[in-house]
């Protein structure tokens, strides 16, 4: 089928033509694929098409692990149930996208979460973001959609305050990051989405709008996605990154005109749409920020056009070369992913091609989601897993050992690791690495779901709601390091969601991880972590002596029994969305930690002797504990 052979016209403006036939050649060939692996539905011409979905390969090149070709077929991931808690914990917010049949693309994608103390009582507290009605669709006096602030009683059950703290503002929200940007202790909102961002001072739990002060609003052409707090510039403080998606307007959605047959006018893929660059927002310190976006090297352009390549959707912060300061790799949906390496001072150099984290194993862009990354192996070793469209394997990317001062070389190693064939049909969102079975071992969790809410119609392998995945990590004595987890033995985690963003928090303190996936259009889902194994665990609250009081970026290792468990302290994980700070760190059947080591965010490193297990431990920069 060629481009003329498609459902509907999709009418590109030239220097768009131009620029997605370089950095989007291969999605041309696609049909070719779905016939081949029998998921177009007669002569259907579906979105998918402009996802370049991978050709079906079984085969590894030059395979890190050469034994992780055998079946885990005698690994059996042990039974723990997640309980949907949403109605009795007190949640009902229900998310708006705004769809009302016109099939605009930014309602199909969602929103994201955050699991953070806001009043500083010590527990888990959730921020669900929220889009919002199209102008044309709005009532006068009627009020419009806003996110929701639910406060945590420490026991699971919430309650929500979103009027009392000053979050009920309407935006059309997409991801959030929290941070406690100006250094008083209270840690602060930033909420990105269409048309400008939000950024909410807390003022000792009540929220206080100080976007255009702080300088951090963007353009009102701005689609701004996913976002983080770290210290980009080595300084102290707290900075922001923000990744935009594609340049988009009501306007541009209908020309573009993306239609199915047997459907009509249906959600076009990002192919028809210019690309957009991230943002850097370096902190003064007085509560404002600067802009700093085009001196960082972080505009990535099309060196045949000159257009933004970038259409980014969610970014993992890592130290990925180990020289102590935080790098990005951005999840670009369609293009290459970009991965920004820190020269200090607030100066990036993009090494996506040279480390080997643009393209998948084929050497092909995808159609990437969500993103999160963790020392899997307890070796070193660090994985980068990227969730990806539907018939596109999610993409696992693992670093091969390098000498000292060497730059990392990523392989993306999906089927050795055991995460290709059963993530391959899903269209996977929100991607965490959590130890949701405190065996010691960072286990895998992929929420999913369609864009296109009739997407069976066209496609028989497809649903809107999908299943999430849950992964075990069965460590050394698997061939491949991950089981997939039957939907039998994880209780309502095994229902079918329309899944968008994914975080954790161990919101009744009992020491295991709780879930909450996000879903488009729909009521979030709260799942309790009802595990009885019997397994110990340490969890670590880390806070930092300087500006950056949360230690962001701290790298934390737990010693047990011969084993070194590495946590980084980063909430930006998933999908648009942010995890709890404190960490948590499994222990299996030991039930002592023989050390901890941690190296602060300003390169400092010390040793903390810790002597109980089973609890929560707080760690102040210096020396000092608490329980």
């Amino acid at each position: 089928m060629t481009d003329e052979d498609r459902s509907g016209p999709e009418l590109e403006p030239e220097e768009l033509v131009q620029d997605d036939a370089v950095i989007a050649r291969a999605w041309r060939w696609s049909l070719v694929v779905l016939a081949l692996i029998g998921l177009a539905a007669g002569g259907v011409w579906w979105w998918q098409a402009g996802r370049a979905p991978a050709p079906v390969q079984v085969e590894e090149a030059a395979p890190a692990r050469p034994q992780a070709q055998a079946s885990n077929a005698q690994a059996t991931p042990p039974r723990v149930p997640f309980t949907d808690i949403t109605a009795e914990s007190g949640i009902t917010f229900v998310h708006e996208n705004g769809a009302r049949g016109r099939r605009f693309l930014p309602e199909t994608m969602g929103s994201g979460a955050a699991f953070f103390d806001y009043d500083n009582d010590g527990d888990p507290d959730l921020l669900l973001v929220n889009s919002d009605l199209w102008p044309e669709d709005q009532t006068p006096g009627v009020p419009r959609p806003t996110a929701a602030l639910y406060a945590n009683d420490g026991r699971g059950h919430f309650t929500d305050v979103t009027l009392a703290t000053g979050l009920a503002e309407p935006l059309y929200g997409m991801g959030v990051a929290v941070g406690d940007y100006d250094a008083d202790g209270w840690v602060d909102v930033l909420i990105t989405g269409l048309g400008g961002n939000r950024l909410y001072r807390n003022d000792h739990g009540h929220f206080v709008d100080r976007t255009a002060a702080a300088g951090v609003l963007g353009s009102i052409d701005d689609w701004n996605t996913g976002a983080a707090f770290f210290d980009a510039d080595g300084d102290g403080d707290l900075d922001l990154f923000i990744t935009r998606y594609v340049r988009w307007s009501q306007a541009i959605d209908l020309e573009v005109d993306f239609r199915l047959t047997g459907i009509g006018r249906a959600y076009g893929p990002p192919t028809g749409y210019a690309g957009a660059h991230p943002a850097l927002y370096l902190n003064r310190g007085d509560g404002t920020f600067t802009d700093a976006s085009e001196q960082a090297g972080i505009q990535v352009t099309n060196p045949a056009t000159g257009k933004p390549m970038g259409k980014g959707l969610a970014l993992a912060v890592s130290d990925l070369d180990g020289d102590g300061r935080l790098d990005l790799v951005i999840a670009n949906d369609t293009v290459q992913n970009f991965a920004f390496h820190n020269l200090g001072q607030g100066r990036f150099a993009e090494v996506g091609m040279e480390w080997g984290l643009a393209f998948d194993r084929d050497g092909q862009a995808t159609g990437a989601m969500g993103i999160d990354c963790a020392q899997f192996r307890n070796d070193g070793v660090l994985g980068i897993a990227i969730g990806n469209f539907a018939n596109e394997m999610t993409s696992f990317y693992v670093a091969a050992p390098a000498p000292p001062g060497d730059p990392p070389q990523f392989s993306d190693d999906a089927i050795l690791e055991g995460v290709g064939p059963a993530s391959r049909l899903a269209l996977s969102f929100g991607t965490l690495f959590l130890d949701y079975d405190l065996d010691g071992r960072q286990d895998l969790l992929q929420a999913n779901g369609h864009l296109e809410s009739e997407i069976a119609r066209v496609q028989a392998s497809q649903r809107y709601a999908q299943p999430p995945l849950l992964f075990w990590n069965c460590g050394d004595t698997c061939p491949a390091a991950f089981v997939p987890v039957g939907a039998a033995d994880t209780g309502d985690l095994g229902r079918p969601l329309v899944g968008r963003g994914a975080a954790y928090a161990d919101i009744d303190g009992d020491g295991d991880l709780d879930l909450l996936i996000t879903q488009n259009g729909r009521s979030p889902v709260l799942l309790r972590n009802d595990q009885t194994l019997g397994h110990h665990w340490l969890r670590l609250r880390l806070r930092g002596a300087g500006a950056n009081r949360d230690a962001i970026g701290a790298r934390v290792e737990v010693r047990t029994g011969g084993q070194i468990q590495t946590r980084e302290v980063m909430p930006t994980r998933g999908y648009l969305s942010q995890v709890e700070l404190p960490l948590t760190f499994g222990l299996g059947s030991a039930d002592r930690v023989d050390g901890v080591s941690i190296r602060w965010p300003d390169g400092s490193m010390e040793e903390v002797q810790v002597d109980t297990v089973d609890r929560q431990i707080e760690i102040q920069q210096g020396g000092h504990r608490g329980g």
